[in-house]
């Protein structure tokens, strides 16, 4: 019993692959962006090999690399996983064979339709290029290879609608709206929200298949840029959607969790913060993975930290350090509708362009909109005096200005309170926050254009 329970959990694909003997070859999968190699074995003096272990894979699309792995080609691999490859390099394209891997050859006559399919359509959109004046007949030509394409789907999903190849098809279908809907008539944003509402018809988020696949990543990034609405919220509501049924599969719980840390790591946009600091808190400050180092969750950590003081809408931590007499003064104690927060350092080549322009912006345009500049001038390479110097010669006396020392610095760490540039998570210099009348934060690390487009929408609202 013990022995027939081991074979059923092991895998043993046996592969001829000419001309090659006496070589490795390698058994990788698809996952996202990467291509892990999970075997190797080395061809005998008649081109054969076994790929062997004692644990079952997992399904997917897999690929059987050549000795110098610059050329691969695809199987599937799914409950059956003992079977055979026979090829040949120089003729694998029409004469590849499978033995006891119905999955395989399946998915081996989806491919020979598809591609000679493809050289119809690529023939004919070259042909209604070349013949204008012929558009409307080759158009109906290209129309009538797509349905054919798309019947021979539907056949392969009805016919087998357990098999790998038929939850792959489904994974990279896109819903069809329909033309005539009651609704369509009286709501213009109903095919929206039709294609979004069954995007995802069809697909389990617990199945690991899909992550071992040359195109669910893409699939999933399509979504996101395309039908889901740019705001923190809304994407936070996706990603425990999906999660949660991937919370079922290991792997797939793994593929998304890696892939969605990595998108939120390093923002795109500013109020992507709040996404990252969601995906800390609810999937990896209480849990642990056994995918995840400690050196990944730390990344990971560090990075949550760094966000938690200086999320998008939330009121910014309060500073408190001295002006140019050595008075001790607080971001909050500046009264104004908007405040400009400006983290710069003296010695910065960028910053001694960047301050003065700034100046100018506030005089010409902006403090008569309600803006008080915050200088935090941080001291790495100089001195106060290079500080204090810089203020005198360009003339930045509307701005309430404070001094944080490197001394500063470390008095704060050392009683286990977060530096001033982990609280507003300083990358490089200069940093700017516009906050409004109670602090709260409206936009950060953005540049003057920036700031100054967005006063200028929100002068246009005012009024």
């Amino acid at each position: 019993m013990g022995l027939t329970a081991s074979a059923q959990n092991a895998y043993e694909i046996k592969v001829t692959l000419k001309p090659f003997k006496n070589q490795y070859i390698y058994l990788g999968h698809y996952f996202g962006k990467t291509l892990p190699i999970i075997d190797s074995v080395k061809l005998n003096e008649k081109s054969e090999g076994v790929f062997k272990g004692s644990k079952k894979l997992g399904g997917g699309i897999y690929l059987i690399g050549y000795p110098d792995r610059s050329q691969n080609f695809e199987i599937l691999v799914d409950k059956n996983q003992r079977f055979s490859v026979i090829a040949d390099t120089a003729t694998i394209a029409k004469t590849i064979t499978f033995q006891n891997s119905p999955d395989n050859a399946q998915f081996r006559a989806y491919q020979q339709y598809m591609a000679s399919n493809g050289k119809t359509l690529d023939a004919l959109y070259k042909q209604r290029t070349a013949q204008p004046q012929d558009s409307v007949a080759l158009t109906q030509k290209i129309i009538a290879v797509n349905k054919q394409i798309h019947d021979y789907r539907v056949n392969i999903m009805t016919k087998n609608p357990n098999s790998l190849l038929t939850v792959l098809l489904k994974a990279m279908r896109d819903p069809e709206v329909p033309k005539n809907a009651p609704e369509a008539k009286t709501d213009s944003l109903f095919g929206y929200h039709y294609f979004k509402a069954h995007y995802w018809d069809g697909v389990n988020f617990w199945d690991d298949r899909l992550a071992r696949t040359p195109f669910f990543e893409a699939r999933l990034d399509r979504y996101f840029e395309q039908l889901v609405y740019p705001d923190a919220d809304s994407v936070i509501k996706e990603l425990d959607w999906m999660l949660g049924y991937a919370s079922i599969s290991e792997d797939m719980q793994r593929f998304l969790l890696v892939k969605y840390v990595n998108r939120y790591l390093n923002q795109k946009y500013m109020w992507e913060d709040k996404v990252f600091v969601h995906l800390y808190e609810k999937y990896f400050s209480q849990k642990t993975y056994p995918w995840l180092n400690e050196q990944g969750k730390k990344v990971i950590t560090d990075r949550a930290y760094s966000l938690m003081a200086n999320i998008m809408g939330t009121p910014a931590a309060d500073v408190e350090l001295p002006d140019t007499s050595g008075k001790k003064i607080n971001l909050y104690s500046v009264n104004s509708p908007y405040t400009l927060l400006v983290i710069w350092d003296p010695t910065c080549g960028h910053c001694k362009e960047l301050v003065p322009k700034l100046d100018s912006l506030l005089h010409s345009k902006w403090k008569a909109q309600g803006v008080q500049m915050f200088g935090l001038a941080k001291e790495t390479e100089g001195s106060k005096k290079d500080w204090m110097n810089m203020i005198h010669d360009h003339k930045l006396n509307d701005w309430v200005h404070v001094y944080y020392s490197k001394a500063d610095e470390k008095a704060r760490i050392d009683a286990g309170v977060p530096g001033y540039s982990q609280l507003f998570d300083v990358q490089s210099f200069p940093t700017l926050y516009l906050l409004d009348k109670d602090k709260r934060i409206i936009a950060k690390k953005v540049t003057e254009e920036q700031v100054d487009e967005i006063l200028a929408v929100r002068q246009k609202n005012k009024s």
